[in-house]
């Protein structure tokens, strides 16, 4: 018996440091989310300004443009970036992205053949590469609050692909924020750009903004297309990573509440472990008396 309680108490040492760990992981996913949304905060500010001018002289001038990124393509063969986390421990994070996205291909009939995958995070890379997949490109190590300029090259590389057609349509997969305890998978074509679904900045609205382009608009709009586009693919990892992290306090939180309920059930096991042995040391005491008497 004494082995038993001794074994018992090891387990509990071991599911404190674990509960500790969970709990300090939980806090850091915390910190970082509230990081991030601040930052996406002033992002998606500049994103609708430049979504305003860019459907503004899409709309305007949309039929003297001649446009990579606004051209519609035969379709021979489908890219998608695929935004997942390099790490787990976030949950169901990273499996519902790829279950979703192997439902699409599935659904519109696509192989490997005519499919290429762009892979942002080690999760959806490797999972990819054993399905047979093509891997033309793939990034790990996005930080956990990325910028920007962290990500130009992935953004650039991404529009110059579509530039040389390695691919005639781009669809992002991840999964958006919607609270720190849900999330949303999403699927949304990026390229070539859909000026249809633009709404004008205008509608609704008791006055017309206008702009003052020089030299001219088409070639103005040559110019914001692509960072337009870049807007939207870095607006997707920010938005992925904002879930991820809440994925993982979400993860960290339920671990850590797990472990509460096992150490408690295991000072339980202790306890009535200990009155037993107590019990039975007591008997065999008053036994020894008895027989002695």
């Amino acid at each position: 018996m004494a082995a038993s309680l001794q074994d018992i108490q090891r387990r509990i040492a071991s599911t404190k440091k674990t509960r500790q760990i969970t709990s300090a992981m939980q806090m850091v996913s915390t910190a970082k989310l509230s990081q991030i949304q601040r930052q996406g905060g002033s992002y998606h500010f500049y994103a609708d300004r430049l979504h305003d001018m860019v459907a503004h002289i899409a709309k305007a001038h949309l039929a003297n443009t001649a446009d990579t990124l606004l051209e519609e393509r035969d379709i021979k063969k489908v890219g998608f970036l695929v935004i997942t986390s390099d790490r787990g421990l976030v949950g169901g994070y990273n499996s519902s992205i790829l279950k979703e996205l192997m439902a699409i291909i599935a659904e519109r009939q696509l192989t490997p053949e005519n499919v290429v995958i762009m892979a942002i995070g080690g999760n959806g890379a490797d999972f990819f590469k054993k399905q047979g997949y093509q891997i033309v490109y793939e990034y790990r190590g996005v930080s956990d609050v990325p910028t920007f300029n962290e990500v130009r090259g992935i953004v650039e590389t991404v529009t110059e692909m579509y530039d040389n057609a390695v691919f005639d349509e781009l669809t992002v997969v991840y999964n958006h924020f919607l609270s720190r305890i849900s999330n949303e998978f999403r699927a949304e074509k990026m390229l070539p750009v859909e000026t249809d679904d633009m709404i004008d900045p205008n509608a609704g609205t008791s006055y017309t903004a206008e702009y003052d382009v020089e030299p001219s608009a088409e070639e103005i709009l040559q110019v914001i297309l692509p960072q337009y586009a870049q807007s939207l693919v870095y607006g997707a990892i920010l938005d992925a990573k904002t879930a991820e992290h809440a994925a993982s306090s979400t993860a960290m939180s339920a671990a850590t509440d797990n472990a509460k309920e096992v150490i408690d059930k295991l000072n339980l096991q202790f306890n009535r472990a200990r009155q037993s042995a107590i019990t039975t040391e007591i008997t065999e005491i008053t036994g020894g008396m008895a027989a002695l008497d």
